[in-house]
C-alpha cells in the first residue's frame, strides 16, 4: 500500500499481461495503491486495456511515484490515462519522483498513450521513462509534456526517456525545462518559446527492414529513424490540442 512519510507520498503500481490461451490477453497483475489506481476496461479484440486513473492530486513535492508494466509473449496491451497528470508543488522542499519503468517480451505489444504531463507553477518533478523491448517487441509510446497551466509560468521539470531493444541503447535522451534549468531551454534551438512538447517511439521488427527516412512534419514535429527497429517523432505546440493533433498524424503516417 502507499506510504505518506515526511518528504512525501511513495507509492506504485504494477500491470502485468500475458495470453490467456484463447486468443486472448489476460491481465494476472493489475495492483495500483494511493494515487495510481488502475482500471481494467473493455478489450478490443486481443488486446487488453487499462485505465490510469489519479486517485490523488500530485504528485507533489517530495512525492515518489512507480509505475511498471510488463508485457509477456504474445500479450497485447494498451495503456492509458483517465486525465492529466498535473505535477503540484508541496508542502516540503524536495522535488518529486515519477518513474515508469516498461518491459516488452518477443512477440508482444504496448501501446503506452498517457495523457499529458502539465508542469504546475512552483512544481519541481522528476520523471523518468525506460522502456526494454525484446528484439522482436513492439511498443507505441508517447509522451507529451505541458508547461504551465492557462497564464502560469512552469515548473521545473526533469525528463528522461531510455528506449533498449535486444539490450541495446536506441533513445536517450533528457530535457530540463522550467526555472533552475540549463539557459536556452525556451530558445530557438530547444522549445523556440512553445510551451507543449512531445515524443512518439514506434518501435518493432519491420523496421529493422524498412527503417524510415528522416524528414520534417511540418514546422514543428520531425521524424527519425533510430539506431536500431524503431523512430522517433519529436515535436513542440503552442498548446496540449495542437501537440496531440501533431503525433496523431505521425502515428497514422507510421501506420500505428
Amino acid at each position: 500500500m502507499d506510504r505518506v512519510t515526511a518528504t512525501g507520498v511513495r507509492a506504485g503500481a504494477r500491470i502485468v499481461a500475458r495470453t490467456d490461451g484463447r486468443g486472448g490477453t489476460a491481465l494476472p497483475v493489475l495492483d495500483g495503491e494511493g494515487p495510481l489506481a488502475l482500471r481494467r476496461t473493455r478489450a478490443t479484440g486481443t488486446e487488453a486495456k487499462v485505465m490510469v486513473v489519479g486517485a490523488m492530486s500530485g504528485p507533489l513535492g517530495g512525492d515518489a511515484f512507480t509505475l511498471t508494466a510488463r508485457v509477456e509473449e504474445g500479450a497485447r496491451l494498451h495503456v492509458g490515462s483517465a486525465a492529466a497528470t498535473i505535477a503540484l508543488p508541496g508542502q516540503t522542499k524536495g522535488a518529486a519522483r515519477y518513474d515508469v519503468r516498461l518491459e516488452v517480451a518477443d512477440g508482444a505489444e504496448l501501446h503506452w498513450l498517457p495523457e499529458q504531463l502539465i508542469s504546475a507553477g512552483g512544481s519541481d518533478l522528476y520523471v523518468t521513462t525506460r522502456a526494454e523491448l525484446a528484439a522482436g517487441a513492439r511498443l507505441v509510446l508517447r509522451e507529451e509534456q505541458v508547461l504551465g497551466r492557462a497564464g502560469e509560468e512552469p515548473g521545473r521539470l526533469t525528463s528522461r526517456l531510455t528506449v533498449r531493444v535486444a539490450g541495446r541503447t536506441v533513445l536517450d535522451q533528457e530535457l530540463a525545462c522550467g526555472p533552475g534549468a540549463p539557459g536556452g531551454w525556451d530558445g530557438p534551438a530547444v522549445l523556440a518559446g512553445y510551451r507543449a512538447v512531445g515524443q512518439l517511439v514506434v518501435a518493432g521488427p519491420e523496421f529493422a527492414q524498412r527503417p524510415v527516412a528522416a524528414r520534417m512534419l511540418g514546422e514543428c514535429a520531425a521524424l527519425v529513424p533510430l539506431a536500431g527497429p524503431a523512430a522517433l517523432v519529436s515535436a513542440v505546440a503552442p498548446d496540449a490540442l495542437r501537440l496531440r493533433r501533431l503525433l496523431d498524424e505521425a502515428r497514422a503516417l507510421l501506420g500505428r
